[in-house]
């Protein structure tokens, strides 16, 4: 019998996109750095930083110093994400790319799990599962927790791109002027042909608006940059039909009396949010630099890392571990790099 081939490596440049994320960027650069891989091998870290007025850039300079694979692109002023992820491709060393913003924290086994698929060359683009870290005892933390758990369940018939995802770098661009980059790379890489993977145990984690205000800000552009990708394109984004986000609400309605009022209440504040979405797509009015959601910028309560896998455990197979909504964070997390041993 022919001994078990291991499987080769698949170097990776992981880009990162900022604008004013001081609160956050410290973390994830963390837990990039500490990921746990043996297939992916991330060569690179691109930090994209977008017209940052804080202290983002300082920040990403003191940890380029604790580790070369950090690079810091900077642009004078704020064009936009897509603008952003277009100076990220034309950067980036590469083929296989994994991209994010910089307000999510992944778990520590995240990437090594959406980069693992490229070892089919058929799989172009993988994403991966976002756990909100709100908590659901409030309002809008149910309002999160709901979404995200409703995006879970688009992806395990369809698939939805969303928080990071990993693709092959087979195109230059996008367009410069989306509101939804995920679902526009969506678009291209299913556009050629290629297969795409949701990776349901590769989490991140994420804070979903904490005001109304923020919530509907951020359904109305993405609803009109999906409408505008339906048009310019030809693409629907599996989460564009209302009728099927209200089919799966009600298959897994929760009938407990909070529960239930809650529930319709975040349904009516995403009907007026895709509303104002269409509205705005129909007097074409740009969302591809839009006002920030200030309230999902600093995810102050982590789970705890979900434990390493047996060394005859297959690392794919782990499911995350069960969420804990509060945990204080290590003093390093607080966006400051380690001390340096200068011994």
């Amino acid at each position: 019998m022919d001994p078990v081939q291991p499987r080769a490596s698949i170097p990776c440049s992981v880009g990162i996109m900022a604008h004013n994320e001081e609160a956050n960027i410290g973390k994830l650069l963390e837990a990039v750095l500490n990921q746990r891989t043996s297939v992916a091998k991330i060569s690179e870290i691109v930090v994209v930083a977008s017209g940052c007025t804080d202290g983002t850039v300082p920040l990403v300079e003191r940890w380029a110093l604790l580790d070369s694979r950090i690079r810091l692109v900077t642009q004078a002023r704020r064009e936009g994400k897509s603008s952003a992820v277009n100076c990220f491709l034309a950067r980036c060393r590469e083929p296989v790319l994994v991209l994010c913003s910089a307000d999510i924290v992944p778990a520590p086994e995240t990437v090594e799990r959406i980069v693992a698929p490229f070892g089919n060359e058929e799989v172009a683009m993988t994403t991966c599962r976002p756990v909100p870290v709100n908590d659901p005892g409030r309002f809008m933390g149910f309002a999160a927790h709901l979404l995200w758990n409703l995006h879970h369940e688009i992806n395990l018939r369809e698939f939805k791109a969303g928080e990071m995802i990993a693709f092959r770098k087979v195109f230059e661009r996008i367009p410069r002027r989306s509101a939804v980059d995920e679902a526009s790379v969506e678009s291209v890489i299913r556009g050629q042909g290629y297969l795409v993977q949701y990776v349901p145990d590769a989490v991140t984690y994420n804070k979903g608006p904490d005001t109304v205000r923020d919530f509907v800000s951020q359904r109305r552009r993405i609803y009109a940059g999906h409408l505008a990708l339906r048009d310019g394109v030809g693409y629907r984004a599996s989460t564009l039909s209302a009728l099927k986000i209200l089919g799966l609400v009600l298959r897994r309605l929760d009938w407990r009396p909070k529960q239930f009022l809650w529930t319709w209440a975040v349904a009516a504040l995403e009907a007026w949010g895709r509303f104002l979405g269409r509205r705005d797509y129909r007097r074409r009015r740009d969302h591809s630099v839009w006002e920030i959601a200030s309230t999902t910028k600093s995810l102050t309560a982590l789970p705890p890392p979900a434990p390493a896998p047996a060394r005859d455990e297959p690392a794919l197979s782990a499911a995350p571990s069960p969420l804990p909504l509060a945990l204080p964070l290590p003093p390093s997390s607080e966006g400051l790099p380690p001390p340096r041993d200068l011994a």
